[in-house]
């Protein structure tokens, strides 16, 4: 049985982009001869890997399944043929997936991308929101690149400190905590909200507090930085949170976090697959340059 090759790179671009447009641009060839490939796709592996749902395409429980695995084919094809070892940036074409802690998209993603567009404009960053438990997205490819608290606990997985710093509580420029010292006693005392992808209303700011015979009142649970900035900003909500997050935009002021928590630290995963390729290591580079360019945080746990 002969097999093509080639339809391998472009089943991977299809299962990319989800589209027979978006794969034909991202390899450079028409809209026609991609979907005559994407036919040939099927013949092959006897399943219709993509089908339209009104204007979109939606992959197959197949394709889904195979995703990963062609991914990583195409990557490691990739690598062995390389001639060599540095990587042309003015030339590179790829999309990056990375899962972030939310706290540190919100501060640091604009940066990245402006440094990442400055010397690759063919490269794309697709950010990814972390996820309710913890997954292989790193193990089987689908995540290139992860930014948390969390030490990862397979051996394959590759991390690395780059960075620390403390939390902050941002309130509204006219609220009550604004005035006076802000003791652990008044902070305490004030109605509080959460960033929690989990909904969760507790966290280890409440272990601090209990340890020194205090418990606050915590009211609404936020999945996402930005939404909890909103909540904060309409009302005598307080949140804890990161000191690079940019409260400026929210109209919201910083004030320092009376209790003694330790600092927090950032570290970047990645796979060991990605420890030769020379584009991975660049995006390394940029993430460490702007993760560890000032002084940053994450919460203080992957809730």
């Amino acid at each position: 049985m002969h097999l093509d090759l080639n339809l391998l790179t472009a089943l991977d671009a299809l299962l990319e982009e989800g589209s027979v447009a978006g794969a034909a641009e991202r390899l450079h060839v028409t809209p026609p001869a991609m979907s005559r490939t994407l036919g040939r796709i099927r013949r092959a592996t006897g399943d219709q890997i993509l089908v339209r749902t009104g204007r979109s395409m939606t992959a197959t429980p197949h394709a889904v399944a195979l995703h990963a695995r062609v991914h990583e084919l195409v990557h490691q094809a990739q690598v062995l043929l390389s001639p060599d070892r540095s990587v042309d940036l003015a030339t590179l074409e790829r999309t990056f997936t990375l899962r972030w802690h939310d706290a540190l998209t919100v501060a640091y993603a604009p940066a990245l991308l402006t440094a990442v567009r400055a010397q690759a404009p063919g490269v794309r960053l697709r950010f990814l929101p972390e996820a309710s438990s913890d997954t292989h997205e790193l193990r089987r490819g689908e995540v290139d690149l992860e930014a948390g608290a969390g030490v990862p606990q397979l051996p394959e997985i590759r991390h690395e400190l780059v960075g620390e710093g403390r939390l902050v509580v941002a309130v509204r420029a006219e609220h009550p905590l604004t005035t006076g010292e802000l003791t652990a006693q008044r902070y305490a005392a004030a109605e509080h909200v959460t960033v929690s992808r989990r909904g969760r209303l507790v966290d280890p700011i409440d272990d601090v507090l209990a340890e020194a015979g205090l418990r606050r009142e915590v009211v609404v649970a936020s999945p996402t930085v930005a939404a909890a900035l909103q909540l904060v900003r309409l009302s005598d909500l307080v949140v804890t949170l990161p000191e690079v997050t940019n409260l400026v935009d929210f109209g919201l002021v910083a004030l320092p976090l009376p209790l003694a928590v330790p600092a927090i630290p950032i570290r970047l995963a990645w796979h060991q697959r990605y420890d030769g390729d020379p584009g991975h290591a660049w995006l390394r580079d940029q993430a460490r340059a702007v993760l560890g360019g000032q002084e940053a945080l994450v919460s203080p746990s992957r809730r």
